[in-house]
């Protein structure tokens, strides 16, 4: 019975793991089948431009910018979860123990600075920076560029998708601020279970709604990321107030991007060498209650 119970109880774990990579994919897939939709059917043009000469270059321009987000979003997120920044097949023996080196009894192993164990990837991670809830996995050392190329194009397709849905928004509230209108963009589930509303206004509804959440969160992520990158820190750096690793902004963004950060964002297939090994790192200033004599700083 107890065997029965910790088999079930694995699966449930693995499942629940797995859970918010397909949530965020469903989303995706939705809203940017209902731009698509948007843009190929109910294009925002008038009656009288649509058979103008124009109107098909434009629709193509859009859904040429669609699946190039699209696709980045995918590529960037696959990527992110097939590159582990852990140490696991990492030799880290050879390399010099000295200061801002720690021992990980979980690991068993010592640990190069900026690395830290995370519960529950169960392992230590180089540069660990936090464990990403949607992505069910740790951003770290190795994956941080696939993090924020995917933070960047989900933002990007966020914005453009609430742009086109101004015209949904426009289409619910035509009528003036009622509380059918209201109920409708606030709690669109609400007025689908109760018959108000019929499946495909729900649906628009939603997804236009999700669009604008999704928009704003996506926004503060990345945005906070960013500043993250520029400033040299990762988050457990921030919260520490901590910044002895700050090499300027340039340097900041080519540690996090690689040699060829001034590209790197736009496929993940460029490639970008990082400059450094995810163990040694160049240091501006000693961490607290280390001198600045005793810093390993490492190698470039």
């Amino acid at each position: 019975m107890t065997s029965f119970r910790g088999r079930l109880w694995s699966r449930l774990e693995a499942i629940c793991r797995f859970m918010p990579v397909i949530v965020n994919t469903v989303l995706v897939v939705s809203i940017t089948g209902e731009v698509m939709y948007l843009v190929m059917v109910e294009a925002p043009l008038e009656p009288e431009q649509k058979e103008r000469d124009w109107a098909p270059l434009w629709k193509g321009v859009h859904l040429a910018s669609q699946i190039f987000m699209f696709g980045n979003i995918l590529w960037n997120a696959s990527l992110f979860l097939r590159t582990s920044p852990s140490i696991r097949g990492v030799f880290l023996e050879g390399s010099a123990v000295g200061q801002g080196w720690r021992y990980c009894y979980a690991c068993e192993t010592h640990i190069p600075p900026r690395c830290s164990h995370c519960y529950d990837c169960k392992v230590c991670v180089l540069r660990r920076d936090h464990h990403c809830v949607f992505f069910g996995q740790c951003v770290g050392f190795k994956n941080y560029r696939y993090f924020l190329s995917c933070l960047l194009f989900m933002w990007a397709g966020l914005l453009y998708a609430v742009v086109l849905n101004v015209e949904v928004f426009i289409i619910i509230l035509k009528e003036g601020i009622t509380p059918h209108s209201v109920l409708l963009l606030l709690m669109p589930w609400i007025m689908l279970i109760t018959g108000q509303v019929t499946a495909r206004a729900f649906a628009f509804a939603f997804v236009a709604d999700t669009c604008v959440v999704g928009c704003l969160c996506v926004s503060a992520f990345l945005f906070f990321h960013v500043a993250l990158m520029l400033r040299g820190q990762t988050t457990r750096e921030w919260y520490s107030n901590q910044r002895p690793y700050s090499l300027g902004w340039r340097r900041n963004i080519l540690e996090c991007l690689g040699e060829r950060w001034y590209v790197a964002w736009l496929c993940p297939l460029i490639p970008s060498p990082f400059p450094g090994d995810g163990i040694h790192f160049l240091v501006t200033a000693p961490p607290s209650g280390v001198r600045s004599d005793n810093v390993n700083s490492g190698k470039n």
